[in-house]
């Protein structure tokens, strides 16, 4: 027994450690001892997870038009979309941002997929009574959301995030674009998408360069998007980004592991949502954005023709937050005005 037992006992520690090593510490949950306090408005979920939302622009009661947005990679709902109240109010807009689930206020889950996501944004506007017709708009990692939501009264996917490895891509065009990526990011993707049990290991490790996303490293921003962080930079910061603090595992390493692991389905054979021109989807996308590569978008557009492709010849992947280009948008996809030099 002795020598089994000296045998076997290092390897039962070794098989602990590396699980410690491979598994994220505990979410700290908002309203948790502990945990973050709560500041916003929730609701309760059918499987009991909490989410938060903030409402904005006109009185849902007196909105002509009503639209979900959804954040971007690292970000929260209380990051306000850059439209200009003249035009909310013009329009009679209603806008209902929300915490995606890991981010801000709203709880983890550890089944997050495209289609809880999209499931999380049916429920929130059944609760808070958005009616039959409603828009969404995702930018850049939130556009995964509304893949699995286009049936409404029309979608603008803003940059939104492409998986490489959707079955429809050309192996030598995904290759191709795949590359254009900086070295760290391929890295990343490439773990997120083949070996996702290592992933929380490979972004918490010192010794190689992880994320460039997450690190906000400038490797992957355009001209104009330097341009655009110099603007921001200039402007007062009214708010705190809590996007990480409940835990980056279930926030940003989770929307890395649903965009760019292995879909319920393939976008590209989604059929028109909208055969009688009661609504639209539209595409925005630069042509000089580094994170998300034009190529790629181009091959989407011309998949399913019925999606109406933007192409900034400039735009990085921020081009959204500057120069009106947020009212642009909203113009294209509730009355649409074609908005001019794009």
């Amino acid at each position: 027994m002795a020598p089994k037992l000296v045998f076997v006992l290092p390897i039962v520690l070794l098989g602990w450690a590396f699980q410690a090593i491979l598994q994220p510490p505990p979410t700290k949950l908002c309203g948790s001892p502990g945990g973050p306090p709560l500041t916003s408005p929730r609701i309760k979920l059918r499987d009991g997870r909490y989410l938060a939302y903030r409402e904005d622009g006109v009185q849902k009661d007196k909105a002509r038009y009503k639209i979900i947005t959804i954040h971007a990679f690292d970000s929260t709902k209380d990051i306000p979309l850059p439209v200009s109240k003249v035009l909310v109010e013009e329009l009679g807009i209603y806008l209902l941002a929300f915490d995606r689930a890991g981010y801000g206020e709203s709880d983890p889950n550890p089944k997050r997929d495209v289609k809880s996501e999209a499931l999380d944004i049916e429920e929130l506007a059944d609760q808070l009574e958005l009616g039959q017709r409603f828009y969404v708009l995702g930018t850049s990692m939130g556009g995964y959301s509304v893949w699995g939501c286009l049936q409404l009264a029309g979608a603008a996917l803003v940059v939104p995030v492409i998986n490489y490895w959707w079955p429809s891509f050309p192996a030598e065009l995904s290759k191709q674009a795949f590359k254009k990526q900086v070295v760290p990011e391929q890295r990343t993707l490439w773990i997120a998408h083949n070996v996702p049990s290592l992933l929380y290991l490979w972004m918490t490790q010192k010794w190689l360069p992880s994320s460039a996303a997450a690190m906000h490293h400038p490797e992957i921003f355009s001209k104009h998007d330097l341009e655009v962080l110099q603007k921001m930079m200039t402007m007062p910061r009214t708010m705190e980004n809590k996007s990480r603090q409940q835990g980056t595992y279930e926030s940003i390493h989770r929307d890395l592991l649903v965009a760019f692991g292995r879909w319920e389905f393939d976008p590209m054979n989604i059929t028109d949502p909208f055969p009688q021109n009661e609504g639209s989807v539209h595409i925005w996308q630069g042509y000089e954005d580094r994170l998300v590569i034009v190529e790629l978008q181009r091959y989407i557009s011309k998949k399913l023709p019925w999606i109406k492709y933007h192409e900034v010849p400039e735009g990085g992947h921020m081009f959204m937050l500057v120069d009106g280009w947020t009212d642009r948008i909203l113009k294209a996809l509730l009355v649409g005005e074609e908005p001019s030099a794009v």
